[in-house]
């Protein structure tokens, strides 16, 4: 059992860090054309914040034996830090003051968490009240593909959606499903069951609607402009459909 739990997250700390990596295909455009264009920073300072609360619940003295969390969610809030960081740099100043100002009240969102959890809470509830944040700041991490396939669904193409993005949200969230289950860690398996099954429904609508080339300009293929479908319909990038 320990085995197996130890295989999923190590499998799960693997496509986790393929996820992460995903917009750097975007960056390198960004850093590129020296602007962010259309795309938008909010994702990238959430996702950041999700990371640094997962990973806190994942610390020994909040729960037992889920430090595979916090190497992956660690390694993901650096990441997500360096986007937040690039995208500031090339951001037009009204952009640049929005997205500053979210990621002030991030920081301070975990702050206040960190702090409560540290010096009112203790044992199970420390546990509780961290393992809660930590759940409902991943469903609606997970939840965001939402509005990505509606519009697969809307336009009957896969432009908006990468193949290797569905997937490895897939194998991500199956693998921390597992890992969770086979610990018993209901703050684990259940977001990450919601991002499995919305894993599968992406792969199963990209095998409905790939060979469909699609009537609008594509946008570009950026993991997370998901969350923001005006900026996708502004974005312009050739057609293209993965094997």
């Amino acid at each position: 059992m320990n085995v197996l739990r130890f295989l999923s997250g190590v499998l799960g700390n693997a496509a986790g860090l393929l996820l992460f990596l995903a917009p750097m295909v975007t960056f390198k455009r960004i850093i590129s054309s020296r602007s962010t264009e259309q795309f938008s920073g909010i994702p990238y300072v959430m996702t950041f914040l999700n990371c640094i609360i997962v990973a806190w619940y994942g610390l020994p003295f909040v729960s037992r034996n889920n430090i595979l969390i916090s190497t992956i969610n660690g390694v993901g809030g650096v990441i997500e830090f360096t986007y937040v960081v690039i995208f500031l740099i090339y951001a037009q100043k009204k952009e640049r003051t929005k997205i500053l100002r979210l990621f002030a009240l991030v920081v301070t969102v975990f702050l206040a968490i960190a702090s409560v959890s540290l010096l009112a809470l203790h044992g199970n509830t420390r546990k509780f009240f961290c393992g809660v944040a930590a759940g409902l700041f991943s469903t609606i991490m997970f939840a965001s593909p939402l509005s990505v396939m509606r519009l697969v669904i809307k336009t009957k193409s896969v432009e908006f959606m990468p193949f290797f993005l569905s997937l490895f949200a897939f194998l991500c969230g199956a693998s921390w499903l597992a890992y969770g289950l086979l610990g018993g860690d209901p703050f684990v398996f259940v977001p990450n069951g919601l991002g499995t099954g919305l894993g599968i429904a992406q792969l199963i609508l990209y095998a409905i609607y790939c060979k469909n080339k699609g009537h609008t300009q594509n946008a570009i293929k950026d993991d997370f402009t998901e969350m923001d479908p005006e900026k996708i319909d502004q974005a312009k990038k050739p057609d293209s459909c993965h094997p």
